[in-house]
């Protein structure tokens, strides 16, 4: 880790869609985390999956990030426009020979992972990470597009979380790049993102735990200061799965449409979170003014 780490924090949401109540919540805690602090507060849209990504839902974002009181510095950046960063990156890691170019499907990776022996659940089992001159030649003259793996040796990384604790996992061989459309992969983009907003907090869903220490790891070999971690439970569907359209009112504008306030939302963003009595009438400046990280409830909460 190189210099000091600083607090600002930071809300990176994807315009794949509205945000719904878990997104409005993780934004909220993480605008209490720094703004407590008396930190910087920045927006950053993910936009670098051309698949997902529409231009159109990013004004409904941030009106909806103003409407329950957070505030920001400085102009959101968009991640899409940071591609020579991320290229810089990729190469730096490719010339320190930790990359490798791997063929395999998201099918055969879970066929290699299910036989006998095989990788962790999830984690890539290594297919590509020793291929001969002639193999690599074979798959090349194949068509398919490769992506670039880095080489983890399964190292073990750990880390304190402000709310999970002490954690702590081996790394796999994960994707930095793609080839496909010779773009950065998320593990890489996120840590060069954050290094370059200078973020020395980041606060966001326990679903991206897991994936924490890959992050560390790119850090630590491109020589970048590794910010600390909050990860804070889900908001969950009736049916125990995150929160997502199928269950029903779940963005404000429809909560609003049901006749609720904007202070409502924002009382049970507060009160699921552990910050508020339930049926609380708030706005945001109304969290941070009482905002304990140690109150911020450790549990997912159903809607």
């Amino acid at each position: 880790m190189l210099g000091a780490v600083s607090a600002d924090g930071r809300f990176a949401p994807s315009p794949s869609g509205p945000l719904h109540l878990g997104n409005l919540r993780t934004a909220l805690l993480a605008w209490c985390f720094a703004r407590s602090v008396r930190a910087r507060f920045l927006l950053r849209i993910e936009d670098l999956d051309p698949q997902r990504s529409r231009r159109e839902y990013e004004p409904g974002i941030l009106d909806d990030l103003e409407r329950i009181g957070i505030d920001w510095d400085g102009e959101p950046a968009r991640q899409s426009e940071r591609a020579h960063d991320h290229r810089a990156a990729f190469e730096s890691l490719r010339g320190a020979g930790v990359l490798y170019r791997c063929w395999c499907t998201r099918a055969e990776i879970r066929e290699a992972a299910s036989a006998p022996h095989g990788a962790p659940k999830g984690a890539y089992p290594g297919t590509c990470r020793q291929l001969s001159a002639e193999q690599i030649a074979q798959r090349e003259r194949g068509g398919r597009p490769a992506a670039w793996r880095l080489d983890a040796a399964q190292r073990r990384v750990s880390f304190t979380d402000a709310l999970r604790g002490e954690t702590a996992a081996a790394v796999d061989d994960f994707v930095v790049w793609r080839e496909l459309d010779d773009l950065a992969a998320y593990n890489l983009a996120v840590v060069v993102d954050d290094a370059a907003d200078g973020i020395g907090e980041v606060v966001r869903g326990d679903d991206l735990l897991d994936t924490t220490p890959r992050q560390i790891l790119v850090a630590q070999l491109l020589g970048l200061s590794v910010p600390a971690y909050a990860h804070v439970p889900l908001v969950l569907g009736g049916d125990g799965a995150r929160l997502a359209k199928r269950h029903g009112a779940v963005t404000l504008d429809e909560r609003l449409a049901r006749g609720e306030s904007v202070a409502e939302v924002v009382g049970w963003l507060a009160s699921s979170a552990g910050l508020a009595p339930a049926g609380a009438r708030l706005a945001a400046a109304d969290v941070l003014r009482g905002f304990e990280r140690v109150r911020v409830s450790r549990d997912p909460v159903v809607l």
